[in-house]
């Protein structure tokens, strides 16, 4: 997402570059959506896609709605099966390809029942357009409801030291029905980078100003517990990234994690959160510490949360 999408400005030359050393370390699981940047991010990511296709496991999204003269996307999610049809062929096109790997939900529409959907998407597998399909920011009901209709392979939910409300309900619920789980913004959208000390050069473009966890107290609280997490990964020697995505990793072996970057450097040492293994203790070290500085913030203003856990 942040190659074409709300982190600031864009440097697609870096972002091509970073696609193909992702290649290089044997990261082929990819994921984008239509909203991206208008369409911008799957359009940049065909320009690597295309030639190396049988290297890499595509995914995307659907659902946001943007104007058709090419303005801005809004927050209106459109679940129906006519605006599904449409997206799927859009996307296909930008990416240049004839079948997507792994095709979600982007949200679920509460104007639209969820079985009628997947029911709908269902039928891109029969017609060859897609593999297997998955839903995003789902409640426990709509996934087992959607899995009744046809089996969903991958949930996609916000899930980091700091966004651990899926652990109630919504792992049990996927670990019972073997659905993968893959892990939006592990790194706390940047939070747990060692960037994040620096986070008021950010440009004023960068979508995080307006979320609440990036503002006033909140920011604050987590620029101290970012710093007690950076003194934990030092002892460590590894980065806060890194930690962090350590920490999601060992949650189960059903999880990928899609840490977002648009930068060879910062993809490397992702990479590398593989071979971090960390005991029993460091776990319960690193989640004392994230205790500690419990005034983290929402992750999402209150209309954006009002479309999860649907």
């Amino acid at each position: 997402m942040g190659m074409s999408h709300a982190y600031g400005e864009k440097d697609d030359i870096e972002s091509i570059a970073t696609l193909y050393r992702a290649l290089d370390l044997g990261i082929n699981f990819w994921d984008t959506a239509d909203f991206y940047g208008k369409g911008d991010n799957e359009k940049l990511i065909s320009k690597v896609l295309k030639e190396n296709r049988d290297k890499v496991f595509i995914a995307t999204k659907f659902g946001f709605r943007y104007d058709e003269g090419g303005g801005n996307f809004g927050t209106r999610f459109d679940g129906s099966p006519k605006w599904m049809r449409k997206a799927v062929e859009l996307s296909l096109k930008r990416l240049n390809i004839d079948c997507i790997d792994l095709y979600y939900a982007h949200r679920v529409d509460p104007n639209v029942p969820i079985d009628e959907t997947v029911d709908a998407m269902s039928h891109l597998i029969k017609e060859g357009k897609v593999r297997y399909l998955g839903l995003s920011e789902a409640s426990v009901k709509s996934i087992r409801k959607a899995n009744s209709v046809y089996p969903i392979s991958a949930l996609q939910s916000e899930y980091s030291l700091l966004s651990r409300d899926i652990e109630k309900e919504i792992l049990p619920a996927i670990n019972e029905l073997g659905i993968s789980l893959i892990p939006f913004s592990p790194l706390g959208r940047g939070m747990f980078t060692d960037d994040f000390e620096n986070f008021d050069k950010v440009s004023e473009s960068d979508s995080r100003r307006s979320l609440p966890r990036f503002q006033g107290e909140h920011l604050v609280n987590n620029q101290r517990l970012t710093k007690a997490l950076k003194a934990c990964a030092d002892g460590k020697n590894i980065t806060t990234a890194q930690l962090a995505l350590a920490w999601v990793l060992v949650k189960g072996t059903n999880i990928i994690p899609i840490p977002g970057t648009k930068k060879r450097k910062y993809l490397e040492q992702n990479a590398s959160a593989i071979d971090v293994i960390l005991s029993k203790n460091e776990i319960l070290e690193i989640e004392s510490i994230i205790a500690k500085y419990p005034n983290t913030g929402d992750r999402y203003g209150e209309s954006a949360l009002k479309m999860v856990n649907n």
